[in-house]
């Protein structure tokens, strides 16, 4: 049994995480600042959920503040710490660029000290495939180079990896970044785009598509992505004897214990075949608006997973269908329809 502590348990990705964990048999605190970004009777009921398992425990303030974030680390003494909040969304970081300083800076940072003071076992922190940014070399591996983030979000988030990187250094953290690609599922964001077309193509209302249709994802499903996160917690990165003994294709830093994992479904799906997967779960044709693309929207993301297969022995592998299926029956089942 292993004391975690996960940020963001309110959210889509925390709760998955949580609600697995506690299930193993793990102490699990969560904390969350249940921001209004989204509808928060949902991440009220995720809350409500995770709290049926009498090993869960919560906090509800803001990363921001260290002194909760201090106060619910000593009385939980975690041995890992999963940094999961942020202030997420990428075309929002257009319109409200100071919260994403705000949480997923000064959050982080928070984050980062309680690990250092606690000297956890294992500190673990979400990125994202945005972090690639002008990047066109595909699918993405952790060894390209990532200095071109198009977005406020992107930025703050590869802040965060670099940031990460000093601490391991300095401190010798374990820590493992991994870097989202587009996950879906069950209770999921309202402001993704999968979500708001299952809504818009249910009620009759016009999607729009952006770029045309001539977009593609690496669309990964989000119990994979839980599943791939809980081995990575038993797979903390190693400072090495020397650079010469990093692993061709391994991330792990040459000076520090500090590791980026890619965590994709390696596929690259077409946006319009996704969205006739929505279509075929709910039996309803879409009315699309074709668009063009929006500032800071790229127009592919593929990952290379090999490293995290070589880590662990597993690769998210959920066909977009069945994924698909999963979110559109769980949407109509939570949404009355």
């Amino acid at each position: 049994m292993t004391k975690i502590l996960i940020t963001g348990t309110a959210g889509f990705i925390g709760y998955h995480l949580a609600n697995a964990l506690l299930r193993q048999g793990h102490d699990v605190h969560g904390f969350d600042g249940m921001t209004d970004y989204y509808d928060v009777s949902l991440k009220q009921e995720r809350h409500r959920m995770l709290g049926a398992h009498d090993r869960f425990f919560r906090t509800e303030a803001m990363l921001e503040d260290m002194e909760a974030l201090a106060s619910a680390a000593n009385t939980f003494k975690p041995d890992v710490i999963v940094h999961l909040a942020a202030q997420a969304g990428v075309r929002y970081s257009l319109e409200n660029p100071r919260a994403y300083i705000d949480s997923n800076i000064v959050g982080t940072f928070n984050v980062m000290e309680i690990a250092r003071q606690h000297g956890v076992a294992h500190l673990l922190m979400a990125s994202t495939s945005s972090d690639y940014g002008a990047n066109q070399v595909m699918p993405y591996a952790e060894t390209h180079k990532s200095d071109h983030q198009l977005t406020i979000y992107a930025a703050t988030k590869k802040a965060n990896e670099v940031m990460a990187h000093s601490y391991a250094h300095l401190w010798n953290l374990p820590t493992t970044m991994f870097r989202f690609f587009t996950v879906y599922g069950p209770w999921g964001r309202p402001d993704m785009a999968y979500f708001k077309f299952t809504q818009n193509i249910r009620d009759g209302v016009p999607i729009g598509i952006f770029n045309h249709g001539d977009m593609f994802r690496d669309f990964t499903y989000v119990d994979d992505l839980v599943r791939a996160i809980a081995l990575l917690i038993e797979t903390p990165p190693v400072r090495p004897p020397s650079a010469a003994q990093v692993a061709v294709g391994d991330s792990l830093s040459p000076v520090a214990p500090h590791r980026v994992v890619n965590i994709g479904n390696s596929d690259k799906v077409r946006l319009l075949d996704f969205v006739e997967a929505i279509e075929d779960a709910l039996g309803q044709k879409a009315i699309r608006n074709y668009m063009d693309i929006q500032p800071g929207d790229v127009q592919a993301t593929w990952a290379n997973a090999d490293l995290l297969k070589s880590l662990t022995g597993y690769a998210p592998q959920t066909d977009v269908k069945e994924g698909v299926q999963q979110f559109v029956d769980w949407y109509l089942s939570y949404y009355g329809k």
